[in-house]
């Protein structure tokens, strides 16, 4: 009788044991140290990448970025900006009448977690200088967090976060 118990509990804990553990994209949950080094360096390359082409092409250089995907949204300063990709494209589309130049600066405490092979997460602060189309010139500093995901041979922003440094009130 207890001989009968004894091996199918043997049974279920080496397979217990020996299961691979995957994450939802079908990826081992724990990648190679040099995987993951790769998926960083990758990341940080396109973070530069994001800032260049945004500072050269202009502001609609941002539809490139995100992910045309029903799984793409973007919040800022607490509120959702864009609920979607098609959202974003039309937002995308109006900022030329408000902003003609403009230029973006990742800060230097740039990170990347890489969480698989195709999604990592990314955070810097930020620097942005925009000219309106009247010529005034915008400075805003902030926080942006995202989700990078690498499809279709490039990596883009599944979902974005932007925060603001507000304004220090002048002293009277």
């Amino acid at each position: 009788m207890r001989l009968r118990l004894f091996v199918p509990l043997i049974g279920i804990f080496l397979l217990a044991g020996c299961r691979h553990h995957l994450s939802f994209s079908g990826e081992a949950d724990e990648m190679s140290a040099p995987r993951a080094a790769a998926v960083t360096a990758d990341v940080r390359g396109f973070m530069q990448t994001v800032a260049q082409d945004i500072t050269r092409d202009g502001p609609t250089a941002w539809r490139r970025e995100f992910a045309d995907t029903p799984a793409f949204f973007m919040a800022a300063e607490g509120r959702l900006a864009f609920a979607d990709s098609a959202a974003a494209t039309a937002g995308i589309a109006q900022l030329p009448k408000f902003i003609k130049e403009i230029e973006l600066r990742w800060g230097d405490d740039l990170r990347v977690d890489p969480l698989t092979q195709d999604l990592a997460v990314v955070g810097s602060s930020y620097h942005e200088s925009r000219v309106d189309p009247a010529g005034k010139r915008t400075e805003e500093s902030g926080y942006f967090t995202a989700v990078a995901q690498f499809r279709e041979g490039h990596w883009q922003f599944r979902d974005a976060h932007w925060s603001v440094v507000p304004a220090t009130p002048a002293v009277p």
